[in-house]
């Protein structure tokens, strides 16, 4: 896969970081029945969008044989973690410090340890300075030399960005499908000699967003199809 660079904006505005690719590709190509003259194509549009929202967990595990310590010590750390992400300009509503979790061996049956107990402390970021977040976790091996391993096997434990502003661009998207479908319809009109007439039916598909590549998840394509039916004269 191709992989792209996106330089970071500091607009603030739902749509900002947004690139229309103006693709006016022609998916499924028209159909032709002679019994009612009509034509059945689809037109797709595809834009990248840079995600509104972001949550952004950092964890990291603690272990020992004494809880009251590495309760301790993960109570430090969090403060630390906490600390180092109001430092990129988050704010307490942003953050969020989760219920430790605590394994211990001895009860899930681990008949050689070198230690007993297993806490993980989770500190999630839920923010919609999307920009911040990257410069942010561009920067996170910093927590290591305050003795902080992040904890990263776990699926959870992966940021997720999101787009919620769909709605702004539904109208934008939807108008430029049926334009593309338009197009696929005058070009079979024109090659089988008939003239394009009104809509018959037209259907609109299901809005996709999807990350545009695995190294930028912040950057996501939306996706939309519409089917259109139109008559042919002549």
């Amino acid at each position: 896969m191709e992989k792209k660079s996106f330089g970071i904006g500091s607009g603030t505005g739902i749509l900002a970081g947004m690139i229309c690719l103006g693709i006016s590709i022609i998916i499924a190509v028209s159909t032709f029945k002679s019994y009612d003259r009509t034509v059945s194509v689809k037109g797709l549009c595809e834009m990248e969008v840079k995600a509104d929202k972001a949550i952004y967990p950092v964890a990291f595990r603690e272990s020992g044989n004494n809880l009251e310590s590495i309760y301790a010590s993960v109570n430090a750390k969090n403060e630390a973690i906490i600390k180092y992400l109001k430092g990129f300009g988050f704010t307490d509503d942003e953050i969020s410090v989760g219920l430790p979790q605590v394994s211990d061996r001895d009860v899930e049956g681990y008949t050689q340890r070198a230690v007993r107990y297993v806490v993980t402390s989770v500190v999630t970021l839920y923010t919609s300075n999307v920009d911040n977040v990257i410069k942010m976790s561009s920067t996170l091996s910093e927590l290591h030399k305050l003795g902080i391993t992040l904890a990263v096997d776990n699926w959870s434990y992966r940021p997720t960005y999101l787009f919620e502003g769909l709605n702004a661009v539904k109208p934008q998207m939807i108008e430029e499908a049926t334009a593309n479908a338009r197009k696929a319809a005058q070009k079979f009109a024109d090659d089988s000699g008939s003239r394009l007439g009104k809509i018959r039916t037209a259907t609109q598909g299901q809005f996709s967003i999807s990350d545009r590549d695995e190294n930028t998840p912040y950057i996501k394509k939306v996706r939309v199809v519409t089917s259109v039916v139109y008559y042919l004269k002549g």
